[in-house]
């Protein structure tokens, strides 16, 4: 999919009560690939992208990813959440950028804990993502899901992204009874 940053005004996204958004910190390295793996570990991505699927290939991930020459700090944002009753933190959602090109940025592994899906917090972190990929002159973001995650797609194309094309990858998904 792809989002055409070039004429775009952005306003700072609403985040949901509860929630907070947290610009890129090196600090905070830990909690992005806790979050990335709260969020994929019981998803089809996680069959596509076995590292998705334990703690530690999250965290070797997000090591690489902050690591690499194109990486956007300014993209790169993690989603939190107070629970009111017990002011306990929970690290919820998040979303890495990368620079392919002068011009063209790459979206990684936006993520959110299921239990915080449809509450707002993944628009609002994709929204943060793209105005940080702006302030960072790109003019073209990408990103990649998998067609059966619907959620996912509708939330993208809700929020601007075009399909640009349709890319099938055989996996084996093993299935636990």
């Amino acid at each position: 999919m792809q989002f055409d940053l070039r004429d775009v005004q952005f306003v700072t996204p609403i985040v949901p009560s509860g929630y907070e958004l947290h610009p890129w910190d090196s600090k905070l390295l830990a909690a992005h690939a806790e979050a990335k793996f709260r969020s994929f570990r019981n998803e089809l991505d996680a069959n596509v992208f076995t590292c998705l699927g334990n703690s530690d290939g999250c965290l070797r991930l997000m090591r690489e990813i902050s690591c690499r020459q194109g990486f956007i700090p300014e993209a790169t944002w993690l989603a939190t959440y107070r629970d009111p009753k017990t002011g306990r933190i929970e690290n919820c959602g998040t979303v890495q950028g990368i620079r392919e090109s002068v011009d063209v940025g790459s979206i990684q592994n936006i993520g959110i804990v299921s239990a915080h899906r449809s509450h707002g917090i993944g628009s609002a972190i994709v929204l943060r993502s793209l105005q940080g990929y702006q302030q960072a002159g790109i003019k073209i973001v990408t990103l990649e899901v998998t067609a059966k995650n619907v959620g996912a797609m509708r939330l993208y194309e809700r929020l601007g992204f075009k399909v640009l094309r349709t890319v099938f990858k055989s996996i084996e998904v093993s299935e636990v009874y």
